[in-house]
């Protein structure tokens, strides 16, 4: 069996990388970055993701080095009154947890878990792949730096530039804009609500997002991860913001003053942050398919969203996972791409729409609608059995409703492994 080449070494292509190891997949993953750092901040990981790490071996005690369960997802008003809460996690029911991490070092986790279980030729940086070419036999990767290298598939990982994206669909449309812009930040501060809550704050076009993405110390103050966001109504403003860039505080902090509670100081947990970071949120538009042969695209590179679902990075390990099963039935094989595209490219791409229509935050576009966003009881405005079928809907469409995933059988069973598949398999597949 030849490898299998991953082009991109981020959350998608490393975790594909050790589902492959898992069912005995040989792997190369092609990274363009020459030395990974722990860059981001805040994440989280839907208990369907966590189960799937889990099952890779990476349970509580790795998880907890990087962030920590949460407990709580909140909505809240403008001023301050709850629009919808629930617990998450265990708390909800879920055989596993919902984690917050930091992004930065939950990807360390994964490449240095790579490296351990794979051998420290298994990750080669700096070695961008720009574009491929294949064959009846197998496919070629082109690297930047003229070299080739050869395998039996390529997955493209390589997020939401993705050069493989670029070849396989040169006619794709821009990357997607529409018109909201955020800051995020990390404050040393006291946890809020239950101590480990995810809390949207604000109106549809104008929110804080909060939540811990570490234990609090002997002090009690944990790393609070934050994002400020703004929608302009004219999205030509875009050339007005920075692209993923360092700002200076001051230069949006304005946005949020006055948002004080009894239970929360904004303008304060803003501040005391000591350096920020500002980006657009964008997506792309979806696609038709996410394989051309023996290519397949996985994670940002086939399907980023909006991170309204906070399902993005869950996304990209169920995607490695359902690889991971496609192969243990058809082969490392055309098939197996073939398979994986017909069963997932429809449904994810829907929740590419779904999260660019705000979703679970939706319930604030509801109550801006109805009520112009400020009331005194939620219940006057939404019932609460509406909000509870409008976050069912969201659940059971990004994959994580508690009865569905509860009862579901592990995707690869202990000591699954690939096995060859018949050669017309791939014609089975579509």
């Amino acid at each position: 069996m030849t490898r299998v080449l991953i082009a991109g070494g981020g959350i998608a292509g490393l975790t594909t990388a050790l589902t492959l190891h898992q069912i005995g997949v040989p792997c190369t993953v092609f990274e363009s970055v020459r030395d990974l750092k722990p860059l981001g901040v805040g994440i989280n990981l839907q208990p369907n993701a966590v189960r799937e790490l889990y099952e890779l071996g990476l349970g509580a005690e790795a998880l907890d080095s990087v962030g920590v369960p949460a407990r709580e997802w909140a909505l809240v008003g403008l001023n301050g009154n709850d629009i919808y809460a629930e617990p998450r996690g265990i708390e909800a029911g879920y055989n596993w947890p919902q984690y917050a991490v930091h992004r930065g070092d939950f990807h360390m986790l994964l490449y240095r878990t790579v490296l351990e279980r794979l051998g420290p030729d298994s990750v080669r940086l700096g070695a961008r792949i720009t574009g491929y070419r294949q064959d009846a036999d197998g496919v070629t990767a082109l690297l930047d730096d003229g070299r080739e290298e050869r395998g039996s598939l390529l997955i493209g990982a390589d997020g939401i530039h993705s050069a493989i994206r670029a070849q396989m669909h040169p006619d794709q449309p821009p990357i997607h804009w529409g018109g909201a812009v955020m800051w995020r930040g990390v404050t040393r501060a006291k946890p809020i609500r239950t101590g480990s809550s995810f809390v949207g704050l604000g109106t549809h076009r104008h929110r804080m997002v909060i939540y811990p993405i570490s234990h609090p110390d002997a002090d009690g103050l944990a790393a609070i991860n934050w994002i400020a966001e703004v929608t302009y109504d004219d999205p030509s403003a875009r050339e007005n913001t920075g692209w993923f860039r360092q700002v200076g505080i001051e230069d949006f902090a304005h946005h949020f003053d006055g948002w004080t509670y009894d239970w929360l100081d904004v303008p304060a947990l803003i501040r005391g942050a000591e350096i920020a970071y500002e980006n657009p949120m964008i997506d792309r538009d979806p696609v038709e398919t996410w394989r051309d042969g023996r290519v397949l695209l996985l994670g940002d590179a086939a399907h980023a969203m909006y991170p309204t679902g906070s399902n993005g990075a869950s996304q990209a390990i169920v995607d490695a996972r359902e690889l991971g099963v496609a192969m243990v039935g058809h082969g490392a094989t055309e098939a197996a791409l073939a398979a994986f595209d017909t069963a997932f490219c429809g449904p994810v791409s829907a929740l590419i729409l779904r999260n660019r229509g705000a979703g679970p935050f939706g319930l604030l576009n509801m109550v801006n609608d109805r009520c112009g966003g400020e009331f005194d009881a939620i219940d006057d405005v939404i019932p609460a059995a509406e909000r509870a079928e409008f976050m069912a809907g969201y659940k059971k469409a990004a994959g994580f409703a508690i009865e569905a995933l509860n009862a579901a059988p592990a995707r690869l069973p202990e000591g699954a492994k690939v096995r060859p598949a018949p050669a017309d398999t791939v014609a089975e597949a579509g």
